[in-house]
């Protein structure tokens, strides 16, 4: 996956100057440690701004709210979900504490722990639109700031970190699923922290590898690492396939990805049997990680159907509560055979329905919520008030160019960061095609988890563009670019990790293996101009969301207004 990873290694006493093994491995990063977390708080605070900003209006349930709002609620009352009385949408928007409830349990056909985020709201707040979109706003923003903390460590950049959070503030669709009671934005919130999890690791454990090996603590097949970081990723993807079910497929990729970067610090630390290392010392313990922990994750979010008795498919439970869980096993295997038949069967037509071939493209994005109020509303004899679940035109376009562009330097200049991004890109996205195919009904707000990995391809992309701040020219020869320096860790052509870089050597290695040798005008020419297109485009993605942000927050436009907005028949 991290082909950046499987570069030449050059023997650890064979590298250049004094430089321990730790810092060729992992190079820490630069800057001031206050502004490393300052930065990105004022962004989260922006974001959080935009999204609590009027979070109960509309005060009416919007699109699939009218499932997820009365499923958390009965959550809390029952322990899992209850059939609910006809008009209980009205019902429960006239009066919070409505008696709501049918007769039985109602089947449902995702698990239950964005639901159970959601009643935390209900818990807190009520059950009102505000108390329900709490915790879906609340964990928007926090997606904020992990985006911006984990590009910050991928790139080296407090500044290009803070630019990754505000491009996913300033998202539209973002911003929409934020504002509502459905499971999506919890599914990108813990792919994104798992994510974060293991980029985290990846730094840590090569740090633990180089300090164990220059110690003398290891063998032919290198030493044994804890990984703890990827425990608490295993978590977060078991949280997000608690969530939906597609979690599975980023557990499936990372997976893959985690263990060859294991087999490329091995090699590049000049361990010398490398691969026979990973798989005893790495794979298996991997496995243990993120697969296991996530189904354990996975079972527990399942505890109020497991231990309370009457939900669907349950019946009566033991009177022994630690019998509970043993018997409920065969009934929840057969709840999930049930759940998988639906999903496999679901190919009835929807208005708003879209394609994965169609979403980076915004062509059918979903009207979550529309109506004319009447009663002069509007300076105009027509109003339209809309909530329109749609991605910024600007940022989901412009980041179409950047990942071909980072698919080409993952390809070409073997970068671990372009790897990772596509894999998290590719993780979301073709696995539904096989769905699409089959006439599966989707949405496109079920690109949801995409958007942090369409940012960070612009931010990478970014960090290429302003470059160095010198010239690398080839003057001295340095070995260490074909190993660990150069082909594992420093990427080839971007610019220093202490330059709002896209590039990890500290200390210039080229793709040629030439060391900075100076300063020259043309980096900062390079800079200038890079850094003002890459201002530019942030300046037009800004406008954009801002000339949009009526029809996401259900603002009240005059009719004109709001069709300047409709770009193309499509997005009526």
């Amino acid at each position: 996956m991290a082909m950046t990873d499987f570069a030449p290694v050059t023997a650890a006493a064979d590298r250049p100057g004094p430089r321990p093994l730790r810092d060729w491995l992992a190079p820490p990063i630069p800057g001031s440690a206050l502004w490393g977390w300052l930065g990105p708080l004022l962004v989260t605070v922006f974001a959080g701004v935009l999204r609590f900003d009027r979070l109960g209006s509309p005060k009416s349930v919007v699109f699939d709210e009218t499932y997820y709002a009365k499923d958390a609620l009965a959550l809390l009352k029952f322990g899992w979900e209850h059939n609910t009385v006809k008009d209980a949408d009205k019902l429960l928007i006239a009066d919070r504490h409505a008696d709501i409830w049918a007769d039985g349990p109602s089947f449902v056909a995702h698990p239950p722990l964005g639901k159970w985020m959601i009643a935390l709201g209900e818990w807190m707040f009520g059950a009102t639109p505000f108390g329900w979109r709490f915790v879906p706003a609340l964990c928007g923003t926090l997606s904020v700031l992990i985006l911006c903390r984990v590009a910050r460590r991928m790139t080296g950049s407090t500044l290009l970190g803070c630019a990754a959070g505000l491009l996913l503030a300033l998202d539209g669709l973002q911003f929409v699923t934020s504002r509502a009671a459905l499971l999506d934005i919890f599914v990108m919130f813990w792919i994104l922290a798992g994510f974060a999890c293991l980029v985290n690791d990846r730094d840590r454990s090569r740090r633990r590898l180089a300090e164990k090996i220059e110690n003398g603590r290891t063998s032919v097949y290198g030493p044994f690492l804890l990984h703890g970081w990827r425990i608490a990723a295993g978590v977060c993807f078991g949280a997000a396939c608690a969530t939906k079910w597609t979690g599975v497929f980023y557990i499936a990729f990372f997976g893959v990805m985690v263990v060859l970067w294991d087999y490329g610090a091995r090699r590049a630390a000049g361990v010398r049997s490398p691969f026979a290392g990973t798989l005893m010392l790495e794979a298996v313990p991997a496995f243990v990680q993120l697969v296991v922990v996530a189904a354990i994750t996975y079972v527990a979010s399942w505890s109020g159907w497991i231990f309370k008795g009457g939900g669907w498919g349950r019946g009566e439970v033991a009177s022994n509560p630690l019998a509970r869980p043993f018997e409920a096993m065969s009934p929840l295997w057969d709840y999930h055979e049930a759940i998988l038949n639906f999903h496999t069967g679901l190919d009835s037509k929807h208005p708003y329905q879209s394609w994965p071939w169609d979403w980076p493209i915004l062509r059918r994005p979903v009207a979550f919520f529309y109506n004319e109020p009447k009663g002069g509303a509007c300076a105009s004899s027509r109003c339209s008030r809309e909530i329109l679940g749609i991605g910024t035109p600007a940022l989901w376009w412009g980041a179409l160019v950047a990942l071909v562009v980072v698919l080409f330097i993952w390809l070409i200049l073997r970068d671990w960061r372009a790897g990772a991004i596509v894999v998290g890109f590719v993780a979301g996205w073709l696995t539904w095609f096989p769905s699409a195919f089959a006439d599966r009904t989707m949405f496109l707000f079920y690109a949801t988890p995409l958007i942090p990995f369409m940012v960070l391809a612009i931010v990478l992309a970014f960090g290429y563009l302003i470059g160095p701040a010198t010239v690398r020219r080839r003057a001295v020869p340095d070995p260490a670019a074909d190993g660990v320096h150069g082909g594992t860790d420093a990427q080839p052509a971007g610019p220093d990790r202490s330059d709002l870089a896209a590039g990890r050597d500290a200390e210039g290695a080229t793709a040629a293996g030439a060391r900075v040798d100076g300063a020259h005008p043309a980096a900062s020419s390079r800079r200038v101009v890079g850094a003002a297109a890459a201002g530019a485009f942030m300046l037009v993605v800004l406008a954009n969301f801002a000339y949009f942000h009526p029809i996401l927050s259900a603002q009240t436009l005059p009719y004109d207004d709001w069709h300047a907005r409709i770009w193309f028949s499509s997005w009526i």
